[in-house]
C-alpha cells in the first residue's frame, strides 16, 4: 500500500484520518475509534479548533491548570497554566503562596515597541537615500495610512523608521527597520502588512525619483517581516523582603544561609551557559504555559527571551538576585509580545475564559502576569535546588505518571502514595514496589488491594 497521496488536504476530515490510520498503523480500526474519540462533541467548537491548523485528524489535549494565590501590584489573581510537566503548576501556586505573606509580587512593563523590518538589496548611491530619507519616510507613513489608522485610533501605530546600511557584511543589502505600537493586540499582521506597503512604497519612491540614475531604479525587496527579537518590549517582574522575613528552610537552613545561597544560584546561571539553558528552561516553564493558556504565541517568545539572554554576545540568566542592607531582591526584565485581543485570543474558547480568570487584562497587565510567573517558578526551582535538592518534589509530583505507566490499580496508587512519603521516588523504587505488592499473596497488602 503506497505511503504517498496526491490531493490529501482535500480529503474530508475522516478521510483524511481513515487514510492515515490505514497506511500508518497495524490496528487501523481502533486506531480510527481512539483518535476521533477526541473530537470535540460540539460540532461547532470542533469546527473553531480545526480551523487554527491544517490537514487536522484529532486534538492533542493538556492540562489545565491554575495557580492560584498571585499577588501582583496587591492585587490576587488566579493563573492559568497550560503544562504537561509534573510539578510546574504546584511550584508556581507554593511560589505564590510564599510571597502573598511577604509583600506579594511586583511588576511594570518599561517599554512595548514591537519591531518589523523590510529587507531589500540596491545597487545604488546610499548618500543619495540618506539625503531623502526624510521624504521617504513620509512618503511610507502617507502610503500606509488606511492600514494604519484603526490602529492610530487606538493609539498606536508606527513609532518610527530607521535607514540601515549594511554593505559592509553583505554586498548591497540595506534595510528600513521601523518600531510600533500595537495596544493590546500581539500586532504580527498589521505590523507585516504595514512592512510590504512600505516595500511597495520604497520601489515606487526610487523608481520615479530624478535624483536616482536608471542604473539606480531597481529596488529589489528580498522580505518584509517583523522581527520577534522586540528587546524594547519589556516588563520587570521582582520581589523582595529583609532577608530575615524569608524565615527559615528544609534541612536547617536559616534565612542568611538560603539568601546567599540563592543569589550563588544565580550568579552562577550569569556565569556559565550550560546551566543559565537549564535556569532559563525553569522560567519559561511559567512563562509559557501562560502564554498556551491565553491563545498567545510561545514559540515567539521563547526565541525573544533566549535571544534576549544573549544580547551581550554570552547567554545567561534571564532572572537577577541581589542582597543590600540586608535586604533580598530577586527579579526578571524580559521582553514579552503578547496580546489580549486578536488572533487565538478570542477564537480559542478556552483562551477566553483564561483572559475571563484573570480579569479581562489589558495586554501590558497580561505582561506583568506572565512575566511574574516566570519569575515565581524560578524562585520555586532554585529554593528547592538550594535546600532540599530538585528532585524530591519533582518526583513526588512525577510518582502518579510512574505509576500510570506501570499500570497501576487505584489501590496500589494508594499505598504507594503513602509508601513513598518518606522513601526516595524512582522508576525502579517504585516497579519493586508494586511487584512486592503483587507477590505477596494472602499477605494484609494484597487483602487491601483485593477489597
Amino acid at each position: 500500500m503506497s505511503k504517498s497521496i496526491s490531493g490529501f488536504s482535500k480529503l474530508s476530515k475522516r478521510g483524511k484520518l481513515r487514510w492515515i490510520v490505514e497506511n500508518f498503523f497495524k490496528d487501523p480500526e481502533n486506531v480510527m475509534r481512539e483518535l476521533t474519540s477526541y473530537w470535540l462533541l460540539n460540532e461547532e467548537q470542533q469546527k473553531v479548533l480545526d480551523g487554527f491548523s491544517e490537514n487536522t485528524i484529532s486534538n492533542f489535549y493538556l492540562p489545565f491548570g491554575v495557580a492560584p494565590n498571585f499577588v501582583i501590584n496587591d492585587k490576587t489573581y488566579a493563573v492559568p497554566m497550560v503544562i504537561e510537566e509534573s510539578s510546574v503548576v504546584a511550584a508556581a501556586s507554593a511560589a505564590a503562596k510564599f510571597w502573598m505573606t511577604r509583600g506579594g509580587f511586583k511588576a511594570k512593563v518599561i517599554s512595548t515597541k514591537k519591531v518589523g523590518q523590510v529587507h531589500f538589496c540596491w545597487t545604488g548611491d546610499f548618500k543619495k537615500l540618506e539625503s531623502v530619507f526624510e521624504i521617504l519616510k513620509a512618503r511610507l507613513i502617507s502610503d500606509a495610512a488606511e492600514i494604519t489608522k484603526n490602529m492610530e485610533a487606538r493609539g498606536g501605530g508606527i513609532l518610527d523608521i530607521q535607514l540601515i546600511n549594511y554593505t559592509e557584511v553583505e554586498p548591497n543589502y540595506y534595510q528600513l527597520k521601523a518600531n510600533f505600537e500595537t495596544c493590546d493586540s500581539m500586532g504580527a499582521n498589521f505590523i507585516n502588512s504595514v512592512l510590504e506597503s512600505f516595500g511597495k512604497s520604497l520601489q515606487s519612491f526610487v523608481a520615479t525619483n530624478d535624483l536616482f540614475t536608471d542604473e539606480e531604479k531597481d529596488v529589489s525587496i528580498i522580505m518584509a517581516i517583523l522581527s520577534n527579537y522586540t528587546p524594547e518590549c519589556i516588563v520587570r517582574a521582582w520581589v523582595e523582603c529583609p532577608i530575615e522575613d524569608l524565615g527559615n528552610f528544609s534541612n536547617g537552613i536559616d534565612a542568611n544561609t538560603f539568601a546567599k545561597k540563592f543569589y550563588t544560584a544565580v550568579r552562577i546561571a550569569h556565569i556559565d551557559q550550560y546551566r543559565a539553558t537549564t535556569h532559563n528552561k525553569g522560567i519559561f516553564n511559567g512563562i509559557d504555559a501562560v502564554v498556551l493558556a491565553t491563545g498567545n504565541d510561545f514559540r515567539a517568545i521563547e526565541s525573544c527571551g533566549h535571544t534576549y539572554a544573549a544580547r551581550d554576545g554570552n547567554y545567561r540568566s534571564l532572572s537577577h538576585c541581589r542582597i543590600d542592607n540586608g535586604v533580598f531582591k530577586f527579579w526578571l526584565d524580559i521582553p514579552l509580545a503578547v496580546g489580549t485581543v486578536g488572533g487565538l485570543t478570542k477564537l480559542h474558547p478556552i483562551a477566553r475564559r483564561s483572559l475571563e480568570l484573570l480579569g479581562s487584562p489589558n495586554a501590558e497587565e497580561l505582561m506583568m502576569i506572565i512575566a511574574t510567573t516566570g519569575l515565581a517558578q524560578n524562585f520555586a526551582a532554585l529554593r528547592s535546588l538550594v535546600t532540599t535538592g530538585i528532585q524530591k518534589g519533582h518526583m513526588k509530583m512525577h510518582l502518579i505518571n510512574i505509576l500510570n505507566h506501570m499500570e497501576a490499580t487505584t489501590k496500589e496508587k494508594e499505598l504507594a502514595e503513602v509508601h513513598f512519603e518518606k522513601e526516595v521516588i524512582s522508576f525502579n523504587a517504585v516497579r519493586a514496589f508494586l511487584d512486592s505488592l503483587r507477590t505477596k499473596k494472602g499477605s494484609g497488602a494484597t487483602r487491601l488491594l483485593n477489597r
